[in-house]
């Protein structure tokens, strides 16, 4: 079969009221979409999308690699600049988790928590297998005497299973995508509007995160089962080869999760991968 042309005007349209509208770039192939916004962002641009067909080098957490298949997949990143300290930057992670699940359950129908989860911070699981990886980088302007540090630029990068089919055998048991948990799998579905819609929800945060608004969802429990009572395994990072287990017991002031470890510590999830045991 053969691969359906991404409509750019059509999400043009629909964004047509966010700060996005007029900045969205689209590619069949290249390595990795946040490759292009940080070309963008290092030659001064503070604003843009790019969403490619195809990525050849597509880098989720700790650098693991991202399987992409053209036109299956929905891979976009923006490049976003809000006028914010570091210190508030750090809930970017929560918000864009938040505002992706939203406009994954609202575009294809499935249940926030109950089917589209949020396993904290950076994937979204899909009845209990991973459909989407979310990885932010950022760049920060340094403090001066008057003034903490603030965000620079960031980069968000969102890799989300759409119409595959099928996955490679290693990782076939633990990945799925929208399309194989349709009422109708047969059916493939259009990456437009889950575009549209991821925009739409990040523009909404990124203003709200400007105007020192609540967030949009005070009680996060609501759209994440990983945040309290579930054990897990924090698996090591490079520079900490050891990893250790827990369970969940929310998350510090900052939006990132705690782990109270089976060694007795209250340990803060600054980065390492999360698997329930």
């Amino acid at each position: 079969m053969s691969l359906r042309a991404f409509d750019l005007f059509a999400v043009e349209q629909a964004i047509a009221a966010t700060e996005f509208a007029g900045h969205l770039h689209h590619v069949a192939t290249t390595s990795s979409t946040s490759d292009l916004a940080l070309a963008a962002a290092q030659a001064g641009a503070r604003r843009g999308v790019w969403i490619a067909d195809e990525q050849t080098a597509g880098r989720g957490r700790g650098n693991h690699t991202w399987h992409s298949v053209p036109g299956d997949g929905l891979y976009l990143t923006a490049l976003v600049a809000p006028s914010i300290p570091m210190q508030s930057a750090l809930s970017l992670s929560m918000q864009v988790a938040i505002a992706v699940q939203s406009a994954i359950a609202s575009v294809a129908g499935f249940r926030v928590r109950d089917q589209i989860d949020i396993r904290w911070p950076n994937d979204l699981l899909l009845n209990g297998k991973k459909c989407c990886g979310i990885l932010i980088d950022t760049a920060s302007n340094p403090a001066t005497q008057t003034a903490p540090a603030s965000l620079r630029y960031a980069l968000i990068g969102i890799g989300i299973n759409v119409n595959h089919t099928a996955f490679p055998a290693e990782i076939d048991a633990i990945a799925t995508s929208l399309r194989r948990e349709q009422d109708d799998p047969s059916q493939s579905l259009h990456r437009e509007p889950l575009a549209a819609a991821i925009l739409i929800a990040l523009d909404e945060e990124i203003r709200r995160l400007t105007s020192n608004l609540e967030p949009r969802s005070l009680n996060l429990e609501a759209h994440s089962s990983w945040i309290r009572g579930k054990r897990v395994l924090v698996e090591a990072r490079d520079d900490d080869p050891g990893g250790y287990t827990g369970i969940t017991a929310g998350l510090d002031p900052q939006g990132f999760l705690r782990v109270q470890g089976d060694d007795g510590q209250l340990h803060t999830v600054l980065s390492g991968g999360l698997r329930e045991l």
